[in-house]
């Protein structure tokens, strides 16, 4: 770690907000040298490092940072908690398209308690509820300063563990069901990967808006309690990917319409299943692989029913002109948290215990709940 300080004392030093590791330490290494003439501190933190991109169970630990001053338009953050989700660990594997150089602090959302700030901020106090927004690297540490631009005050009555998460899954959720076509009540969307984080947002902001959703799983043993955890949270139908081996799929619909919109973060055969549920003119969003398989699209699903295929990023929307819309919906979202509206599993596990949390969001343990580092415990 000494010579890690050493080299980066040697480069100029930037703005914190582009979070590096180095940037990191040169900030808190200059900070000890001009101690006599700080005048605030941030308390020492600590951090969950990368310094080279690899599997992160095997690249990752936990160091101590030295403290770290707190410059006039600075505000210092107690990190309350922060997620591990799996673009934070496509981050450290070095697979993920934007990801902040190496050596870098791990997670890209989180909630914090304001605990300081610089002799010109305004509108933040000590004691605030704030989160990055947009999201920001570096999250997976006890203490951040960074400009008072980067942090948004929320309701300080929300949901710790959804102030955590809620920017980057249900905010996902969300904005795909605006972007891509204009659903009224009564409407249909259809989805596969619905156990998901996003799958559930999606079923749950589908039916607070009226609109029906049809919502497509894996076979798996235990799936006729999972058909009813999402039906309890307002799916109108859950079908298994083996159910939907028949010709004519819409037959199993009932009274509800064609989908005009569907959603796919799988691929493969489940991908061509939401192809099928999709009337004339509809639109297909991928924002994700998970099996890794290429969508295959028939060419008479373009010809005779001209369908459309999109992709969705967060990332790329957010760094528009648009990015700090971003934060009227969080505030909605977060709402719709507090009023039971939204809800998704979650477990809290403590900051001690980050290497035994990352092995369950790697799989290692099988399908598990989002693990949220609870940096209080």
């Amino acid at each position: 770690m000494a010579s890690l300080v050493r080299s980066a004392t040697l480069r100029a030093l930037k703005p914190l907000c582009n979070v590096t590791l180095n940037d990191a330490v040169l900030r808190r290494s200059q900070t000890l040298s001009v101690r006599a003439f700080s005048t605030t501190l941030s308390p020492p933190s600590k951090a969950v490092v990368y310094e080279q991109h690899g599997p992160p169970d095997r690249v990752t630990r936990v160091i101590e940072l030295p403290p770290v001053e707190v410059k006039e338009n600075d505000v210092c953050v107690k990190m309350l908690a922060a997620p591990i989700n799996p673009s934070d660990i496509n981050r450290i594997e070095g697979v993920y398209p934007v990801r902040p150089q190496v050596p870098a602090v791990g997670g890209y959302e989180g909630v914090g308690e304001v605990q300081s700030i610089g002799s010109a901020v305004k509108g933040l106090s000590p004691g605030d509820l704030v989160i990055p927004s947009p999201p920001s690297f570096g999250t997976w540490q006890t203490y951040i300063v960074k400009d008072q631009s980067v942090w948004h005050k929320i309701n300080k009555d929300s949901p710790l563990e959804y102030a955590a998460t809620v920017t980057v899954n249900p905010l996902t959720a969300l904005r795909m069901l605006e972007d891509f076509t204009t659903l009224k009540k009564g409407d249909a969307i259809v989805q596969n990967g619905a156990t998901s984080i996003v799958g559930q947002c999606i079923i749950q902001l589908a039916q607070h808006r009226g609109i029906h959703n049809i919502n497509i799983i894996r076979d798996r043993a235990g799936s006729d309690e999972v058909k009813e955890k999402l039906k309890n949270l307002g799916a109108d139908e859950v079908f298994t990917e083996s159910q939907l081996e028949v010709k004519n799929v819409k037959g199993l619909l009932g009274g509800i319409p064609e989908p005009s919109l569907g959603f796919n973060c799988v691929g493969g055969n489940a991908a061509s299943l939401v192809l099928k549920f999709l009337g004339r003119g509809g639109t297909m969003v991928t924002y994700g692989g998970m099996s890794k398989k290429p969508v295959t699209v028939s060419t008479s699903s373009f010809i005779f029913k001209d369908l459309s295929l999109r992709g969705f990023w967060l990332q790329k929307w957010m760094s528009t002109e648009k990015a700090f819309e971003c934060r009227v919906l969080i505030d909605h979202l977060l709402d719709l948290a507090r009023e039971g509206k939204l809800k998704y599993e979650m477990e809290l596990v403590p900051f001690d215990n980050f290497s035994a949390a990352l092995d369950k969001a790697l799989g290692k343990q099988g399908s598990q709940a989002k693990q949220v580092i609870n940096f209080q415990l």
